[in-house]
This record gives structure tokens, sequence and C-alpha cells, in this order.
């Protein structure tokens, strides 16, 4: 298995993600998470050096910069990067944006660190997403947080247990196969990834769910939605201790653990 990258993919992602009602509700929840957040590792109007790993068409990092804040991007596609670029660069900001074509794992030996790192449904892509974890340690400042979103194996296995496709569990056929599946290659284990996180030295503060209900509604109820009370929903058993674990991504907000 190599690192999935996503060269030539900008518009299917648009299309498939972000201009449907899944880009709506992750955003939705994202935002509010870091909203509630980031008050532990910033003052009010404090500008956050921030990392905005795999940041892919620049949404989390447009909203960063609407708060003030000195942001990073960094992705391994080219066309993502430029992608960024056209949606980032108009934004009035006091601060230039970084931008970096380079993968997560090249990230470490630059030498820098930051305040944030966010990495927003990355390792599930990745040959080795517990090393990824490691890179992510390395990168955050002994004060700092990341914001990590990784795709739920567990949803995953739900979503199939709830359609009947049983013969796909007992296979095992959980990652998504073809050159243009947004599935990912590697859903996580969040039993696993939470070990590797204290494996080197993190400790998960909050969790949340993304997408912990609408993932799983049948038609024709999901299309007769109103969208405002998907996002309301959704952001209400988010963080319920009884659903948050149904997201398909889970949202963590990990913190480095003081010597």
């Amino acid at each position: 298995m190599t690192d999935r990258y996503f060269d030539q993919m900008g518009a299917h992602f648009a299309r498939k993600i972000y201009a449907s009602p899944k880009g709506a509700i992750r955003l939705a929840v994202l935002t509010r998470d870091l909203t509630e957040w980031l008050p532990e590792i910033a003052e009010p109007d404090q500008s956050l050096q921030i990392l905005d790993v795999g940041a892919g068409l620049g949404h989390i990092s447009e909203w960063l910069i609407d708060q003030g804040h000195r942001v990073t991007v960094c992705d391994p596609s080219s066309d993502m990067i430029e992608a960024a670029r056209e949606r980032l660069d108009s934004l009035p900001s006091a601060y230039p944006v970084e931008y970096l074509q380079a993968p997560l794992q090249d990230l470490p030996a630059r030498g820098q660190t930051f305040d944030l790192v966010v990495c927003h449904a990355v390792l599930e892509w990745l040959a080795d997403p517990e090393a990824a974890m490691v890179c992510l340690r390395r990168l955050v400042g002994p004060q700092g947080a990341i914001s990590l979103a990784v795709y739920n194996r567990d949803a995953l296995i739900y979503k199939n247990l709830i359609k009947g496709q049983f013969r796909k569990l007992k296979r095992n056929q959980l990652a998504g196969e073809g050159g243009r599946s947004l599935t990912p290659q590697q859903p996580l284990d969040p039993r696993e990834a939470l070990e590797w996180a204290e494996a080197c030295g993190l400790s998960r503060h909050y969790q949340t769910g993304i997408r912990v209900f609408h993932d799983y509604m049948p038609e024709p109820f999901k299309s007769q939605a109103e969208l405002a009370d998907v996002l309301d929903q959704e952001l209400l058993y988010s963080q319920h201790p009884a659903y948050r674990h149904l997201g398909r991504y889970l949202h963590w907000w990990l913190r480095p653990v003081s010597n």
C-alpha cells in the first residue's frame, strides 16, 4: 500500500463532498469544535501559528484566516495547493499564507513547530498512519494542540451492517477501491489510533463525531430533510456520549503530555 494523493481530484472533491450536506456538516462541526477548544491554547485576539496538513481545497484554512491566525497550508498535491491558493489569496489578512507542497512525513525535518496542527481526513489515506501520528507530535509545540479528524472504521462497519453487507464484512473488505473512490484506503480503528497518540506523548482532551446520523438516514427522509435542520441536529448529537462515536469521522483535540 502506498500513500494516496489527490492530483486532478479537486473538482471531484468539490462536487462529492464540499458541495453536499456531507461537507456542510463537516465544516459546521469542525468550526464549532475549534471555536470551543481554541481558548485552551490562545488568549482572545491572539494570533496563532497554525499548520493545516493535507489542507485540500482550503476550507478550514479559510475559517482560521478569518479568525486572524497565521496559516501554513500544506498538501502533497500540486492541484490541491493551487485550488487552496485560489480560495485563500484573496482573503483580507494581516499575514500572508504560506504554501508547502509536501507530504506530512517530510515536515518534521524542517525543524518548525506550531501552536496548532490541523490534520483532517489525512491519516486514513496513508500507508503508515501510526508513523504519521509521530510526525504530528513532532510538529506541535509543547503548549499547543492537534485538531485531528480520522475516518472511523467502527462507523463504516455499522453502515455495512445496516445495509446487510455481511459477506463484505466477513472478507474485511472495508477499504475504498478504484482511483476515484473517496472511501479511504485504510479506515482507522479509533482504539488503535488512540493508542498510537498516547504512545508518542499525546493526550485526547475532547472527542466529537462528524455525521453521526446523516449517513445512516434512509431515503426519502434524507433527501427531504432541510439542511438547516440536519445541521442543528448533527451539532447537537455530535457531542452526545451515546452518539458521537457513530460519526463517520471522529474529531479529536490532542495535547502534548507535560513531562
